[in-house]
């Protein structure tokens, strides 16, 4: 009974650090420290758009979290010596499972923005997608930096 508690409260843990990982890469989101701190503003016209995938976050924290569990399920599997070896495998297997956890679920859809700035040049940007900002080639956006963080905005 103590050790499927024990479990139960494990796996939420688990899921409350997970939840805690997920960051926004996208054009609307500002770092604490990049509130109220001047930007660079500069304007350009879009050339070319692409989709592209922004890996998940890998800390470990999903893996640390991983092995906690699995650790605290291999140890309710049989008693004695092979117990201790049940938890072993199952903290390893755990914390394989929990970072790829973590990876997958900060996965995100990312936009790659090439814009030919007004200066002449052109650079391209990547960030994630904003479900209510549409971009299209040939219109004119804006480039805002602070910090050496970019993001196009319409």
């Amino acid at each position: 009974m103590f050790k499927s508690r024990l479990l139960i409260l494990s796996l939420v843990a688990c899921s409350a650090a997970l939840t805690g990982c997920a960051s926004n890469l996208g054009g609307d989101t500002y770092s604490r420290e990049e509130a109220r701190t001047v930007q660079t503003v500069r304007m350009g016209t879009i050339e070319s758009l692409r989709p592209v995938r922004i890996e998940g976050t890998k800390t470990p924290i999903g893996a640390g979290a991983g092995a906690i569990v699995g650790g605290v399920a291999g140890s309710s599997v049989g008693g004695g010596r092979g117990s201790a070896v049940a938890a072993v495998i199952g903290a390893v297997a755990g914390g394989l499972l929990g970072a790829a956890t973590e990876e997958g679920l900060t996965r995100t859809q990312g936009v790659e923005i090439t814009v030919r700035e007004d200066d002449g040049l052109m650079r391209a940007y990547v960030q994630e997608v904003e479900p209510n900002q549409v971009f299209r080639v040939g219109q004119r956006v804006r480039i805002l930096t602070v910090n050496g963080t970019s993001r196009v905005s319409p």
